[in-house]
C-alpha cells in the first residue's frame, strides 16, 4: 500500500530545503516522490492518505547516545541489576517506542547487557515489536571495576584479550564498539571523570580490530587525556567531549584540530535536563561548559546530539527537550535540525540509509504540529512518525 503524508510544508535537510503545502509519498518502505500536495495526490491517487495541515513534516529524528537496558528511573542501575533478560527486553521494548512517541526514527544503543539492544534491533527489523532503528553495540568495553561494569564488558588490557572481545561483539551481531576510555559519573567506586581507563596503544587496537571487522568505534571519554587519546587512535566518535582534568576544565585546541581534520564527530550526550547542571556545579562552569560545543562547532569539528536516555531522568520520550541546550548556545533551528538529521545520518555512515527527506531514502518521518524552523519547541509535538515506512501514532496523541 502506497502512503501519501501531507503537509502545510515538508522540510527535507536538502539543499532545496522547503516544499510550501508539500506532500511525501511513500512505497514499500522508501520515499518515492516529494513536492507539491496537489501534484502528488493526483499522481497517486490510490495511496492512504494522511493530511496534517498547519503541520510540519521532517526526516525522522536520530538520538545518537541512548541505552535502552537502562529504564531512566531514579535508580537505573538497580533496576537493571534487579531483572532477568526476558523483562528487561520487555522493558526495553517499551522505552523503543517511547523514542518513536517523540519522533525518533533511528537510536544508536551504546551499551546493553548480554546484547540484548541487538536482539531489541531485530525484533523491530522483523516488525515483531514497534520501534525506531537501533544500531547497538553490545557491551561497552570498560577495564576490572570500571565504567560501566555491570554491562558485561569488563576485558583484560593486554592485545589479544581486547582483539577477541571485539571479535565476540562481531559474531554477536553489533554495528559498533563502545569503549569506556576514560571514568564516568553513574558507577560508584570506579576511576573518576577524568582518569584514562585505556591507553592510545589500547585504543589503537581496539580501533584497529574493530575495523578488521568493518566496524565504527565509539570512545566514552570526559578526560582531556582520554579525548586525546582516543583521536590519535582513530575512533569514529567521541561521546560527551567534557575535556575534564583533575583540576577543571582542560580544553585542547590541537586536539580539536585533529578531530576536525581526521573527521572523528562529537556526541554530547545531553538530556533535557541540561538546564539543571548550573544548580549543580555553579553558573559560570555550566556556561564554560556548555560553550565547548559552540567551540567545536566554530573550529570545524562535527557536533551530532544523542541525550544518554536511560540514564537517571534522561528519557526517552522528549529528545526534542535536549535540543533547547543548542539553541540556547546560539544555534539557528535549521542547523539544529540537521545536526539531529541529516548529519547524524552522515555521522553514522547511513546517509545513503536515512536522514534526509529525497526520493530513494528509507520512509523515515516525523510529522508535528506548527513550524519547527520558527518554534524549535514544536518538534515535540508529534502527531506522527513514520519508521521506515511504518506509520506510527504517537500514543500521546492518539
Amino acid at each position: 500500500m502506497r502512503l501519501l503524508v501531507s503537509a502545510e510544508r515538508v522540510w527535507t535537510a536538502t539543499d532545496e530545503h522547503l516544499v510550501e503545502d508539500g506532500a511525501v509519498l511513500v512505497e514499500r518502505g522508501l520515499i518515492t516522490a516529494v513536492g507539491p500536495r496537489a501534484e502528488l495526490a493526483e499522481s497517486a491517487p490510490d495511496a492512504h492518505v494522511y493530511d496534517f495541515p498547519g503541520h510540519t513534516i521532517l526526516p525522522g529524528l536520530i538520538n545518537a547516545h541512548v541505552h535502552l537496558s537502562l529504564d531512566a528511573g531514579a535508580e537505573p542501575i538497580n533496576t537493571l541489576l534487579a531483572s532477568e533478560d526476558d523483562e528487561l527486553l520487555d522493558g526495553m521494548a517499551e522505552r523503543a517506542e517511547q523514542a518513536l512517541d517523540a519522533g525518533t526514527t533511528t537510536v544508536r544503543d551504546l551499551g546493553d547487557r548480554n546484547g540484548t539492544a541487538i536482539r531489541i534491533r531485530d525484533a523491530v527489523a522483523r516488525g515483531e515489536i514497534t520501534g525506531p532503528r537501533v544500531l547497538a553495540a553490545g557491551p561497552p568495553l570498560t577495564v576490572h571495576g570500571g565504567h560501566c561494569w555491570f554491562l558485561g564488558g569488563e576485558v583484560e588490557r593486554d592485545e589479544n584479550s581486547l582483539r577477541r572481545a571485539i571479535a565476540r561483539r562481531a559474531e554477536l551481531g553489533a554495528d559498533t564498539v563502545k569503549v569506556m576510555a576514560s571514568g564516568g559519573q553513574i558507577t560508584p567506586n570506579s576511576p573518576a571523570m577524568w582518569q584514562s581507563q585505556f591507553s592510545e596503544d589500547e585504543l589503537r587496537v581496539i580501533v584497529d580490530e574493530s575495523r578488521r571487522h568493518g566496524l565504527p568505534v565509539a570512545a566514552h571519554a570526559h578526560g582531556s587525556d582520554a579525548i586525546t587519546d582516543a583521536v590519535a587512535a582513530g575512533v569514529t566518535t567521541v561521546e560527551h567531549c567534557t575535556w575534564l582534568g583533575p583540576d577543571g576544565m582542560d580544553e585542547r585546541e590541537a586536539v580539536i584540530r585533529a578531530m576536525r581534520d581526521s573527521g572523528v564527530r562529537v556526541c554530547a550526550g545531553q538530556s533535557r535536563n541540561w538546564h539543571g547542571l548550573g544548580a549543580m556545579i555553579g553558573e559560570d562552569l555550566a556556561r564554560r561548559f556548555h560553550r565547548r560545543l559552540s567551540n567545536l562547532v566554530e573550529d570545524g569539528v562535527g557536533v551530532i546530539i544523542g541525550t544518554d536516555a536511560g540514564v537517571r531522568n534522561s528519557v526517552f520520550h522528549d529528545f526534542a527537550g535536549a535540543l533547547g541546550l543548542y539553541e540556547h548556545l546560539g544555534f539557528d533551528n535549521d542547523r539544529i535540525l540537521r545536526m539531529a538529521t541529516s548529519e547524524a545520518a552522515e555521522a553514522l555512515d547511513l546517509g545513503q540509509l536515512t536522514g534526509r527527506i529525497v526520493p530513494g531514502l528509507r520512509a523515515d518521518l516525523v510529522v508535528v504540529r506548527g513550524d519547527p524552523l520558527a518554534r524549535l519547541s514544536d518538534l515535540g509535538e508529534v502527531a506522527l512518525t513514520v519508521a521506515n515506512g511504518r506509520p506510527h501514532h504517537p500514543r500521546a496523541a492518539a
